[in-house]
């Protein structure tokens, strides 16, 4: 598994903001953060700059023996504050490592 740092995925700041948040937090084996505002043009929520539509990728071993529901709800309990003020939408995929 491989882990990217943001600036390698060409965050903005709002993305690296969650980015820095979730590696603090979960310790993830992977991450992949993507920023899809761009597929979103004429949505809900989007705005010009980007920054409003982000899909997850990651891999923690905070998610062994958790349900996908409560493995999400970990994820926005912790971006509460960004998915009520800046992210409209962040889609989740999340597993815990192979073993777990």
């Amino acid at each position: 598994m491989t882990k990217q740092n943001a600036s390698d995925q060409g965050l903005g700041p709002v993305g690296q903001a969650l980015h820095d948040k979730l590696e603090a937090a979960f310790h993830p084996t992977h991450m992949d953060l993507r920023d899809e505002s761009h597929k979103h043009v004429g949505h809900a929520g989007h705005r010009e700059t980007g920054e409003s539509h982000f899909h997850l990728e990651m891999e923690s071993a905070q998610f062994a023996g958790k349900s996908a529901v409560a493995r999400q709800r970990m994820v926005y309990a912790l971006l509460a504050q960004e998915l009520r003020e800046q992210v409209h939408a962040l889609s989740l995929k999340l597993r815990a490592p192979d073993g777990f």
